[in-house]
């Protein structure tokens, strides 16, 4: 009885070994469902003529519900693409205009596609992994508040807007896999998108701005 035991063990074990080997190798996919924070470290230009000298706009960070779609090309590389609700994001004034509050909002959806390569075996329960991507940063529903159109001259009948440019951007990636089972697992990942964009007001100035956000993502998800 004691060895029919060990030997039903023994298989079942075996079974969930290959089941989990299988469930991390080239041709599995996964689905997997969490949030997302970016934190835009904004170095902004000047804005441009007319304006006061040294006048400058920050960023604010933004979180997000999101997820993602992976795909094992084989037992080590990945494509992996992030998938989730738009970011709404808040400008503020900096430098020389540094208090009089927010100026604008703007929503993006930052679609990027990521190439990584997974350490460790196949079936371990722990997976580092390095990911480079392309990040294309799209703009939209774009704000203005009163604060902006006070600062660029404009009037309330006449009130300033704003228009961001969409850009492309590399986005290197770090982050780790941890297998809860053979197919539920959870997924950390921090990434960094090296990203520099304008925003063109109606007043017919412009201001250029270095975002390079950090992102951290976090997310559940299933392998099938």
């Amino acid at each position: 009885m004691t060895q029919h035991l060990l030997r039903t063990g023994c298989a079942l074990a075996l079974l969930a070994g290959c089941a989990l080997a299988h469930a991390q190798s080239a041709g599995s996919w996964s689905l997997r469902a969490g949030a997302t924070h970016i934190a835009p470290q904004t170095k902004s230009d000047n804005l441009t003529a007319p304006s006061f000298p040294n006048t400058k706009v920050d960023v604010g960070s933004a979180t997000a519900l999101t997820g993602g779609i992976t795909y094992m090309l084989t037992d080590h590389w990945a494509l992996d693409l992030p998938i989730g609700l738009p970011f709404k994001h808040s400008f503020y004034g900096d430098g020389a205009i540094d208090g009089v509050g927010k100026l604008g909002e703007t929503k993006v959806v930052p679609a990027t596609l990521f190439a990584q390569y997974r350490f460790g075996e196949a079936n371990a329960t722990f997976r580092p992994y390095v990911g480079l991507g392309v990040t294309y940063s799209k703009f939209f529903k774009n704000r203005s508040t009163a604060a902006l159109t006070a600062v660029t001259g404009g009037t309330p009948a006449n009130p300033t807007t704003a228009r961001i440019d969409n850009k492309f951007g590399l986005t290197p990636q770090v982050g780790f896999v941890w297998n809860f089972t053979e197919r539920m697992f959870l997924d950390v990942a921090y990434y960094k998108s090296f990203l520099k964009t304008t925003s063109h007001l109606s007043s017919g100035q412009s201001i250029d701005m270095r975002l390079n956000p950090d992102v951290v993502a976090i997310g559940v998800g299933w392998r099938f």
